[in-house]
């Protein structure tokens, strides 16, 4: 199997999905043109399981998502696989993650990634490296990702939002670093994923400020 995924059936799917997401909620895009052309990483808060959904169906351009390896059971793993998402091994190198990352990246395709490393409160409070290591190695523009109501503080973690429900996806102002080639320190990447991290944290200060949402500690708009 070739490390870079496949964009066929995404680009099959992603209509019929959206039109039926915007049939059950009421969705709003904010800034979709800060998503640019060419090599782009999506960077985006993470509060509940259909965040990754939502992004790859509602982003401008097809999304390749690191998504949790034990997603990938049944039917579930069979249709990710066909929508050219990637599985990733959590809290352990994976080393075939990052090369189909790095692979999506170098065809000038879209990466998303959830840099929380799981549902957590989405004011991005954790913070891995990941994100960091494939700006660097890339050179690819990092576009904070910032969704609302995407939970409710009365539903459980793996509810998804009711039917009528208001969700916001916000697209911040890029971020960018020039490629490091070989050899890459570990702090040098550690430095970077402080400054994404910072970045996105002011771009959610923005996102509520400009739509009057709040995203609290508990992962409620």
């Amino acid at each position: 199997m070739t490390d870079l995924a496949s964009e066929t059936g995404m680009r099959r799917a992603r209509p019929l999905v959206r039109r039926l997401m915007r049939h059950r909620w009421d969705i709003r895009l904010h800034h979709e043109d800060r998503v640019c052309d060419g090599p782009l990483i999506l960077a985006g808060n993470h509060v509940d399981v259909i965040d990754g959904p939502l992004l790859a169906t509602l982003a401008p351009r097809p999304v390749h998502a690191l998504t949790k390896s034990e997603m990938y059971v049944g039917k579930t793993g069979r249709f990710l696989n066909w929508a050219g998402q990637i599985p990733v091994v959590r809290h352990t190198p994976d080393a075939r993650a990052v090369r189909m990352g790095l692979e999506v990246l170098k065809a000038g395709r879209v990466l998303g990634i959830y840099p929380e490393g799981a549902r957590d409160n989405g004011l991005f409070d954790t913070f891995a490296h990941g994100v960091g290591y494939f700006a660097l190695v890339s050179g690819a523009p990092v576009v904070p990702v910032i969704s609302f109501g995407t939970k409710a503080i009365h539903l459980s973690r793996e509810d998804a939002p009711p039917r009528g429900a208001r969700i916001d996806m916000w697209f911040g102002e890029p971020i960018q670093f020039d490629a490091e080639m070989w050899p890459r320190r570990r702090a040098h990447v550690a430095d970077v994923s402080d400054q994404i991290q910072e970045h996105l944290r002011t771009a959610l200060k923005e996102a509520e400020a400009e739509t009057g949402l709040i995203l609290t500690d508990r992962g409620a708009a």
